[in-house]
């Protein structure tokens, strides 16, 4: 991947902590806001939601997601012009017992520190978003898509 594009994409997940989630509710997409994490290694994302939330059920019944994170508007850059990616992947469940939960817990609790009493309500819960396609916008005519690896690759570096 081309640096600057990736240095672009790695500072666009670094600092936007909120993301447009896209489920299947009975059929018909749904999209609402979920703040995000990036798991270790940068393999996948983590949130942390209610089972009483709508999108939560529609990834128990349907894993299937996208996330869209948006870099945010400036006067200097048209809105089609502003940085963001789109990933598809499978949201998958992280339960206490599932490998990998303590580190997606303390990936979350790291940038959301407010959010550590929530982690004491019975029905909140971790799911991981585990990507299988990349598609990241630079800006005009800098647009490409990437592999999982990719982007663990791209997360990876300082």
């Amino acid at each position: 991947m081309n640096p600057a594009y990736a240095q672009t994409l790695r500072e666009l997940l670094r600092t936007q902590q909120v993301a447009s989630l896209g489920t299947l509710r009975k059929g018909q997409p749904y999209v609402s806001m979920v703040p995000f994490a990036i798991l270790p290694g940068g393999s996948g994302f983590v949130i942390h939601v209610s089972q009483l939330a709508t999108h939560t059920k529609d990834m128990l019944l349907s894993p299937q997601v996208s996330l869209l994170i948006v870099a945010p508007p400036t006067p200097e850059i048209p809105a089609q012009a502003l940085a963001r990616v789109t990933i598809q992947g499978q949201a998958v469940p992280y339960t206490d017992a599932t490998q990998g939960h303590a580190e997606a817990k303390a990936a979350y609790l790291s940038r959301f520190p407010l959010s550590a009493e929530m982690f004491s309500f019975s029905d909140f819960s971790l799911f991981a978003i585990l990507p299988n396609s990349i598609r990241f916008i630079g800006g005009f005519a800098q647009a490409t898509t990437l592999s999982p690896e990719v982007l663990a690759n791209v997360l990876s570096e300082d």
